[in-house]
């Protein structure tokens, strides 16, 4: 997708949920492509976020595509809640999923789109055998958890091997990146063949984000 500016995907993790509804307004008014939300199950990752009740409080606030990140253990008892929510896309974990191929089809059959998701620790080879049924590939570049973490500097040399896969294997398949994206890293993320950049502390915590997401934004793909 070279020549495309970079989609942003801001997280509503970092937003402030007392106004939620003007916090996403923000984020609309800045071009967000994405409304990315974050759920944590305490389980599976160390931290408990929000479930489908907050996906869909989002959906009714904006017409902008929901992009649900499943940071849970055995994330199929769940997707069809999250879709019903309004998520337009469902990623899950390829280190949560024992039966990857039947979850990516599950969700697919539900009319959404379907991303696989792995840990930093995680090699990008695991996916070879799932890459040409995915929509999209989130990488982590932080240790799923918490938001405000600061970026791990070999996810570049992951994302640029990813890239290659899927020159080979899916060419219209979204390389996401999720974690410690900022200002002034995000150009060599979208350098290495990032499409869509998740931002959550860059984004609703910046002096002004609207300025940010253009910045963000202008990278060309």
């Amino acid at each position: 997708m070279p020549g495309t500016s970079t989609l942003l995907a801001p997280s509503i993790l970092s937003a402030d949920f007392t106004e939620l509804r003007s916090s996403i307004a923000l984020a609309d008014k800045a071009g967000a492509d994405w409304m990315h939300c974050d759920v944590m199950d305490g389980v599976f990752v160390p931290n408990i976020s929000f479930g489908p009740f907050i996906v869909q409080a989002v959906a009714a606030c904006t017409d902008t595509i929901i992009d649900t990140h499943l940071m849970i253990t055995d994330p199929d008892r769940f997707i069809a809640d999250f879709i019903k929510a309004g998520s337009h896309q469902i990623t899950v974990h390829q280190e949560a999923c024992p039966h990857l191929h039947r979850t990516i089809q599950y969700i697919k059959s539900l009319g959404a789109k379907a991303g696989v998701s792995i840990n930093p620790a995680t090699p990008v080879s695991v996916l070879e055998s799932i890459l040409p049924d995915l929509d999209l590939v989130l990488l982590m570049s932080v240790n799923p958890g918490f938001g405000g973490q600061k970026f791990i500097p070999s996810s570049l040399e992951k994302i640029a091997k990813l890239n290659v896969m899927r020159q080979e294997m899916n060419p219209q398949m979204v390389i996401a990146v999720d974690g410690g994206v900022t200002e002034e890293n995000a150009e060599s993320v979208v350098k290495a063949g990032a499409d869509s950049l998740i931002a959550g502390t860059a984004f609703f915590k910046a002096a002004d984000p609207v300025a940010t997401a253009a910045k963000i934004k202008a990278f060309a793909r």
